[in-house]
Parts: C-alpha cells; sequence; structure tokens
C-alpha cells in the first residue's frame, strides 16, 4: 500500500475543504434566487398587464398628451373581477375578462399606452384610487354627483337600470317602491347600495353580486338591487330559476364612468377617446359581444 506523506494530505484536505465552501456558496445563492423570485411572484398577484390587444390604433395626439406622458407607458385601473359580465375571470383561461376589461383596453390602446388591472374589493376601490394604487377604476361607477365632485369622472360607456331580484317564489315586490322595510343584499359603496337604501331597504352587506345570490337563494335576504345588465347575464349563464327579476326602475337612468383622482387630468384625453371608440363602432362592437347589444348610450 503506498504511503500519502503529510504534505500531501493537508493539500487534499484544503482542496475539500475548499469544494465544500464553493458548494454551500452556490446553495446559498440559489436559495435566494428562488426566493426573490418567490416574492416577486406574490407581488404580482392580483394584478394583470396587456400589451395592445383590442385591435384599436393609437392617437398621436392623445399620446402626447401631457396627463398621458405621465403614466409612462402604463395606466392600471383598480376592478373586482369578480362581477360579471364586467370584470370577471374567464373559467377556462382564467384570465380577466369583460365588457369593462374591454374598454379600458380600447381605451388604452387609442392613447398609446399598455393596461394594467389590479383586483380588489369594490368596498374598497375607491381607497386605493385616493392612494394612488392605480390610476383610474374600471368597473362600472356610477356618474353621480357626489363622485363628479370627488373625482375626475369620464363620459359615460354604459347605459342601464337598476333591477330588483328576489326568490321565484317572493310575489311582495312588483315595483322598485316595495322594497321599502325588506332586508336587500347589497355591496359596500356601491350606487345599488345607495338606491336601495334611498328606497328604504334594510341593508345586509355582502362583497359581491354572487354572494348577493347565494344571501337570496339562503333566505338570509329577501331581495338584491342591481344592474339589469348584470342580471341578464347571470340568468344567460347560469340558468338559475331559483331568483327572478322582480322589477325594473326605468324611471332611473344609470350612466356609468371611468373614475380618476382629481387633478390627474385624465379625463380629458379619455373622453376623446371614448368618443373615437364610439364614432369607429369599437363600443358598439365590445357591447354586442356581451349583451347582443351597444350598450354605450
Amino acid at each position: 500500500m503506498s504511503q500519502v506523506n503529510p504534505g500531501e494530505a493537508r493539500r487534499r484536505k484544503k482542496t475539500r475543504n475548499i469544494s465544500i465552501l464553493v458548494i454551500v456558496v452556490l446553495v446559498i445563492a440559489l436559495a435566494g434566487f428562488f426566493t426573490v423570485r418567490s416574492l416577486n411572484a406574490k407581488s404580482d398577484q392580483g394584478s394583470a398587464t396587456s400589451a395592445s390587444s383590442s385591435g384599436v390604433t393609437a392617437d398621436a395626439a392623445l399620446a402626447n398628451d401631457p396627463a398621458v406622458k405621465k403614466l409612462n407607458g402604463t395606466i392600471s385601473f383598480g376592478t373586482e373581477g369578480t362581477y360579471s359580465p364586467f370584470s370577471y375571470h374567464d373559467k377556462n383561461t382564467k384570465k380577466l375578462v369583460g365588457y369593462d376589461i374591454e374598454v379600458a383596453q380600447a381605451v388604452a390602446d387609442k392613447l398609446g399606452v399598455k393596461s394594467k388591472f389590479v383586483e380588489t374589493q369594490f368596498d374598497g376601490i375607491f381607497a386605493g384610487l385616493e392612494s394612488n394604487h392605480y390610476d383610474g377604476i374600471a368597473n362600472q361607477v356610477e356618474s353621480t354627483p357626489e363622485r363628479q365632485q370627488k373625482y375626475e369622472l369620464s363620459d359615460p360607456y354604459t347605459v342601464s337600470y337598476p333591477v330588483v331580484i328576489t326568490r321565484s317564489d317572493n310575489t311582495s315586490v312588483t315595483s322598485i317602491d316595495d322594497i321599502a322595510g325588506k332586508t336587500a343584499a347589497q355591496t359596500e359603496g356601491s350606487n345599488w347600495n345607495h338606491i336601495a337604501t334611498e328606497h328604504g331597504a334594510k341593508i345586509q352587506t355582502v362583497p359581491g353580486f354572487s354572494e348577493s345570490m347565494n344571501a337570496i337563494e339562503q333566505k338570509r335576504v329577501e331581495l338584491t338591487v342591481n344592474d339589469k345588465l348584470a342580471a341578464k347575464d347571470y340568468f344567460k349563464t347560469t340558468g338559475n330559476k331559483n331568483v327572478k327579476i322582480a322589477a325594473t326602475d326605468t324611471s332611473t337612468k344609470l350612466e356609468m364612468s371611468f373614475a380618476f383622482n382629481k387633478g390627474s387630468g385624465l379625463s380629458k384625453p379619455v373622453n376623446k377617446a371614448l368618443s373615437e371608440l364610439s364614432k369607429d363602432g369599437t363600443l358598439a362592437k365590445i357591447g354586442t359581444k356581451y349583451f347582443g347589444e351597444d350598450v354605450s348610450k
């Protein structure tokens, strides 16, 4: 058997130690890399950015608007992501889709910027805007005098009417005036909550439209007031016969707009974009896709 001298043994031991040290450093580096990737992935949850996808050509004059230039290439919108057919996730692709989403994308394309959507519950959507978590709201915001004073609202891109939804066996509601004293499931801060309150309903707060339907079916509430277009889409897609549209308030015309912070200057270029999208038939095309008709006017 050959003998290893002490010097050679020390060199081999030193080499082994260096190799172990290199391996440890590599392991630590890789662990840090994947941790950063994981944290980045988590921070991106609840938002999605899209490049031009509507086929709309950018308007050079709008792209050079000072308010648009401040966006640095991307306009972000707060939206629920659970309010079909306006803002929701496709069951097959899981992508964020809907009437409001496509109109917002078309507006962004006309402005020459990308569109980004940040999903949040409606009861906190205006707080998110005021905290500058996004540039605007794309979520069927009704244009009311109070909101006009507090925010920059765009021209309307949706026109609709409120409806009252009850259980199918409920015969006590035939007009919106009949909801006085009854319990309604409504989303906090929504225009539908406001309308139900104005007509004397007692409010039970729920996160969104789907929860309102569940509350009615489970007899926890008697009704909900919501959008005619959303209700039509709900019955079309679910075929639910346990609930019904009990009344439509045709005397109340509702106009829905994008909302921006006061002083942002974004309503002006967005209004011009909406005007062009109306003239070239884009809004009518999107409306027909989701509702079978132009719902922008």
